[in-house]
């Protein structure tokens, strides 16, 4: 009586050390991330565009800020506004596919192979996008073309080297972390906290984004003269990347995903 007593106290004391709201996260991160693996082309590509777009927002008000202020930490917070416009538009930003979907491959829902498209096609749409809205930008404000010159240079000038690999790690870090928080909840306006504060940390802090200091980039490659060209900004994102996969992959999202180990074995074993 006492050994057939023994796997359901077992049982109970499993069920009891589980973290309902860290179970009900984790089943909101592979519902969505299964979502966004399985878009179809067109609604990859245009999502992709216009989470570039979005973000080009924040990069509008970060230099009209930098121009008027001279101060990178103001200018951060206004930066905020292009990381509402990604929550609210429900667009694709390249460093917000870590945690969700990699969450959703994990569970076994979709294969690598989907989240490679989903990252290589996001990229693409971000960059694309956000060089359209840099040249809006520095053709319709003229008056930022120093600010810009000046900010895209700074990102261009880190180069490949420990220091800048270690701004993008932080960079991939913060934005997963955003992520994270942002599942937390299903209330938008506690969602938008993190959105703010996340951005402002970002780029007040200038961190090495490969998204984002693109844009930068772009801004002050169209303004002209910058001291640098396509193929140092094609260098910097690449570095740039490598080092955001590393903060968002290897140090929040694998990290959260061995504190669900009992959730992604009963989901995994679902899908066979």
């Amino acid at each position: 009586m006492k050994d057939q007593q023994r796997p359901r106290q077992a049982g109970a004391d499993s069920s009891a050390g589980s973290e309902p709201e860290v179970t009900e996260a984790f089943s909101r991160l592979v519902e969505e991330g299964t979502t966004r693996l399985t878009r179809p082309w067109p609604a990859l590509i245009v999502t992709g565009l216009l989470g570039g777009v979005d973000v080009g927002t924040g990069v509008l008000a970060y230099l009209l800020v930098l121009e008027a202020t001279g101060q990178t930490l103001l200018a951060g917070l206004a930066f905020g506004i292009g990381f509402v416009a990604l929550l609210l538009a429900r667009s694709e930003l390249f460093t917000e596919n870590f945690l969700v979907p990699v969450t959703a491959v994990a569970a076994g829902r979709t294969s690598v192979r989907s989240l490679l498209r989903l990252w290589g096609v996001t990229l693409a749409g971000n960059l694309v996008g956000g060089w359209l809205v840099a040249w809006l930008i520095i053709r319709g404000l003229p008056r930022l073309r120093p600010a810009a010159v000046e900010t895209g240079t700074h990102y261009a000038a880190l180069g490949v080297n420990l220091r800048s690999f270690v701004l993008a790690v932080l960079a991939g870090l913060v934005i997963t972390l955003m992520t994270r928080m942002q599942h937390a909840t299903e209330s938008l306006g506690v969602r938008l906290v993190p959105a703010l504060l996340f951005g402002a940390l970002l780029t007040g802090g200038q961190l090495f984004h490969s998204v984002l200091d693109s844009i930068m980039m772009f801004a002050a490659l169209i303004a002209g003269p910058a001291p640098f060209g396509y193929l140092a900004w094609l260098g910097a994102l690449c570095w740039s990347v490598l080092g955001n996969l590393v903060g968002g992959v290897g140090l929040v999202t694998v990290l959260r995903l061995a504190r669900v180990p009992r959730e992604l074995a009963e989901e995994r074993s679902r899908q066979r």
